[in-house]
């Protein structure tokens, strides 16, 4: 379900891509490109419910080093090679 309006500062939201980062443990992963609902305003992002659930897959298998990373300075994957989980 869409969110009606941005919560920070009302503003329409519309389809589009974010990045997701956090920290696991002691290791930082950031997952490119996720499906959200962005702010034209002020660009926060609302992620929906299934986006929601391939990055909680994505972290797990992140805190659990079974999740193949580019090498970067931070773990970092595509959207696109999370979606796999589902």
């Amino acid at each position: 379900m869409k969110p009606k309006q941005c919560s920070l500062c009302k503003g329409s939201l519309g389809k589009g891509k974010t990045d997701f980062t956090t920290k696991v443990d002691q290791r930082i992963i950031s997952i490119l490109d996720v499906p959200a609902y962005v702010c034209d305003n002020c660009g926060e992002a609302y992620f929906t419910p299934e986006s929601s659930k391939l990055i909680d897959k994505a972290l797990l298998k992140f805190s659990k080093s079974a999740f193949p990373l580019y090498p970067v300075s931070a773990g970092e994957i595509p959207f696109k090679e999370v979606a796999h989980l589902a």
